[in-house]
């Protein structure tokens, strides 16, 4: 049978697994303790926004029949 010779289509994308640049990239700078407690308390508030719509919400969630009261039409009580 008949076998291609490269594995892939293309030459430069099997060699690109061997390939290894000599150029290192610039070292990360470090971060400010400013920019660190603005991280913080934006993640604070993010968090805070979620356990407050949790908080508010689930009551909205619960059915009427855990409260005791019973809704009826209006119509019903004037009979």
């Amino acid at each position: 049978m008949f076998r291609r010779r490269e594995a892939v289509p293309f030459a430069f994308v099997a060699e690109a697994d061997r390939f290894r640049s000599n150029v290192t990239p610039p070292p990360r700078q470090r971060v400010s303790r400013s920019e660190l407690m603005s991280r913080t308390l934006v993640g604070l508030v993010i968090a805070a926004g979620l356990a407050g719509s949790l908080l508010f919400g689930l009551p909205s969630l619960e059915s009427g029949r855990s409260s005791g009261q019973t809704q009826q039409p209006e119509a019903s009580q004037g009979r």
